[in-house]
């Protein structure tokens, strides 16, 4: 009896956070935590499977804080979902990768004013944990799709079981779009 690779249980919406068209072949979809090293570390490996796929990938992310072992990772989320707010997504998930060791609230503050956001709105945003139930529910749609840790990665649906470095990476979407880069 073979076990059978989980899938994810929320499909992809509108409301995601996306990159790429909605029509690309292939759809890779990260959990992940804003504190987590090993995110940190896939972080430029996406950029680069981004860069090297181009129109053929839609990249989407969800946010996967696991708490337990990350004291900021649920208010590094929310900081995410506060400067989407503000049209900021992903420049607020780059520079949150790129500053991963300082993630307390000052410094999601001092993120926002550095990307130019209305920082008394994002303060505000935060402090009143607007977006905390947008994060659980993330957070819970990985948790039925069989996620367990961070990053976890779906290529169409499917959980990539294997690691994500570069070229596994590149390997396992190619055979999912029958597309070669």
């Amino acid at each position: 009896m073979t076990e059978e690779t989980p899938t994810l249980s929320l499909p992809v919406t509108a409301e995601d956070h996306a990159q790429g068209p909605a029509t690309a072949p292939v759809t890779l979809v990260e959990y992940g935590d804003f504190e987590c090293p090993y995110c940190g570390r896939a972080h430029p490996i996406v950029k680069a499977i981004q860069e090297r796929f181009g129109d053929e990938l839609r990249f989407v992310f969800r946010n996967f804080p696991l708490s337990q072992v990350h004291p900021h990772a649920v208010h590094a989320a929310e900081a995410a979902e506060a400067a989407d707010a503000q049209n900021a997504f992903w420049p607020m998930h780059d520079y949150l990768f790129e500053h991963q060791r300082a993630l307390a609230d000052e410094d999601l503050i001092r993120y926002a004013g550095d990307l130019g956001l209305d920082v008394d709105h994002f303060t505000t945003d935060l402090t009143d944990a607007v977006y905390e139930e947008k994060v659980r529910a993330h957070f819970m749609s990985g948790v039925r799709s069989g996620v367990n840790g961070t990053p976890t990665f779906f290529i169409n649906g499917a959980r990539h079981d294997d690691s994500y470095e570069f070229d596994i990476l590149v390997s396992a979407i190619e055979r999912a779009s029958g597309v070669r880069k």
